[in-house]
């Protein structure tokens, strides 16, 4: 055990739905009418435009992104009601940014808590109540938007796509409701395709709380903002399409050839080539497919390039679907070969110790709060590599998608973190962990995570959360984490070195001597990969 290396690092038709504005404080309610997670992609309307891989180039997309009218409230009771109502008089409300944070734009300011939740503090109280949250000084933000929907959306299906919000939403459009969703750190897409007007202006509106019941989820050690920190857009699909795609690369025992499975739910009977692009660009495999439902493909490849963080090569899969002899759609994802393991106490990739050298990186920016540009990303990923680190966790929440294709790209090694962290609760018995009424919110940000970030080669840890405590609601998450995805192992820091539902230990702040005794104890069989240390 010496050899031990130490690290450090419901499918929803829309339909009728009257909300009774008590979703916010039900923890059993955390979607209506929300689109099921799907992998991070894009469906182009042309093999030239997959190839430049800019969504924003293509005539499918329509940012959402800009000026929307804006009212804030100090208090969740004195929120606008019929703000929604495409008569509603709104000249007295200002231009806000979205994405944009309230705190930095004018409304309130940042919050700090370490250990306990955001609402800490006022009144002199210290409210704990799950799953209420306060109404007093629960701040809430009302956005309208008229937009003019291109003509020929028609007879397409149209999704919006809001890429984090927080703490929750309200959706309405052209006065009707939509839908609802919490998770702030997950994007949440609905179907408007029965309620937008194309050719037409649509009003888009929508409604955010500070605080709900899923703020007990979401109590890390940062600042808090409130509103939106990702990017809003439109997107147009075929009745015919590639609901889903899922990539799983693997190599052989020798760590030589490789195989690409390739999984697929597919709406509608159509024809889809799949095709295996080197960096160059040139064809290394192909296969066709004709078939509906959740087709499952298995591409040999003869000894492809290996993706490591030294070496991160990526190979482009390019799918594109036909109805006859017209393209439909194109996706292109990325693809990096590569074998993750745990063999004697050591975690492998392609067959070799890692010594991981890692980070932990916020969702932070001097400017922009929880809003992260895309040149900020760049920038923090130059200086990662610059000073030879290896690996960062997603503390505490999955980040931006834009991050996932950088560590893809440069070579990073991701510890995944789904959204999750109750410590103001303890992590004893009043763990939300252990609460019944908890676990399908437990359960579902740790489904969307992976579901959104399956193909990511540069993802070789899935983190169940962080100060969370431990219980059946985690027991249940690791179940489904290990069935859903076993070509990859599971990081849970409050399971310790004993517990069953972590495949690595990976405590925080170690003292040297801890270290040591437990690198040399033959009994100890998990790999040592601290979480946070100083």
């Amino acid at each position: 055990m010496k050899r031990i290396l130490l690290g450090i690092l419901g499918v929803c038709a829309c339909h009728a739905y009257a909300q009774t504005f008590k979703e916010w404080q039900d923890p059993e309610i955390n979607a209506v009418n929300r689109a099921p997670m799907h992998t991070d992609f894009f469906a182009y309307e042309s093999t030239e435009l997959a190839a430049k891989g800019m969504k924003e180039l293509s005539g499918n997309f329509m940012s959402l992104n800009g000026n929307w009218k804006f009212n804030w409230v100090e208090h969740a009771d004195a929120r606008p009601e019929g703000f929604w109502k495409t008569d509603f008089n709104d000249k007295g409300w200002v231009d806000f940014p979205v994405p944009g944070v309230w705190e930095l734009n004018g409304y309130d300011v940042p919050v700090y808590a370490g250990v306990d939740f955001g609402w800490k503090g006022y009144e002199g109280r210290t409210f704990k109540k799950p799953p209420h949250v306060p109404t007093e000084n629960n701040h809430v933000g009302s956005y309208r938007r008229e937009v003019v929907i291109p003509s020929d959306w028609k007879g397409k299906d149209i999704i919006a796509h809001f890429g984090a919000v927080s703490s929750n939403m309200y959706l309405w459009v052209n006065g009707k409701f939509v839908g609802y969703s919490e998770d702030s750190k997950m994007e949440a897409e609905f179907d408007l395709t029965p309620y937008l007007k194309p050719g037409q202006k649509n009003l888009i509106a929508f409604q955010v709380f500070r605080w709900c019941d899923g703020s007990y989820l979401e109590d890390q050690d940062f600042f808090r903002y409130s509103g939106v920190s990702r990017d809003c857009y439109l997107y147009v699909r075929h009745a015919k399409r590639i609901e889903d795609l899922r990539v799983t690369p693997d190599l052989d025992d020798r760590y030589q050839d490789g195989t690409l499975e390739v999984r697929m739910d597919v709406k509608g009977k159509a024809r889809i080539t799949l095709e295996l692009l080197d960096a160059r660009g040139e064809t290394v495999c192909m296969k066709e497919v004709r078939e509906t439902g959740t087709p499952s493909v298995i591409m040999p490849v003869k000894n492809p390039h290996k993706w490591t963080a030294e070496t991160p090569y990526l190979y482009t899969l390019r799918a594109t679907l036909k109805d006859g002899n017209a393209i439909r759609e194109v996706i292109p994802v990325k693809v990096g070969f590569r074998k993750i393991e745990i063999k004697d106490s050591q975690l492998l990739v392609n067959g070799q110790p890692v010594l991981i050298k890692g980070v932990n990186r916020h969702e932070m920016d001097p400017d922009g709060g929880s809003y992260v540009t895309r040149e900020r990303m760049l920038q923090d990923i130059q200086l990662m590599k610059k000073f030879n680190v290896n690996a960062v966790r997603t503390c505490h929440y999955p980040d931006d998608p834009y991050w996932y294709e950088l560590c893809d790209r440069y070579g990073l090694y991701i510890v995944a973190e789904a959204n999750l962290e109750s410590h103001g609760m303890g992590f004893k018995e009043k763990s939300l962990a252990k609460d019944p009424a908890y676990k399908k919110a437990h359960l579902e940000r740790n489904q969307r995570n992976v579901q959104c970030n399956f193909n990511h080669p540069s993802i070789i840890l899935w983190s169940m959360g962080n100060e969370c405590g431990d219980g059946s609601n985690f027991e249940a998450c690791y179940d489904w984490i290990k069935q859903e995805d076993p070509s990859r192992f599971v990081h849970f820091e409050q399971a310790y070195d004993t517990g069953s539902n972590t495949d690595v230990y990976c405590p925080m702040y170690p003292t040297y001597s801890r270290c040591i005794k437990y690198c040399e104890d033959d009994n100890k069989q998990k790999p040592f990969i601290m979480c946070e240390y100083a």
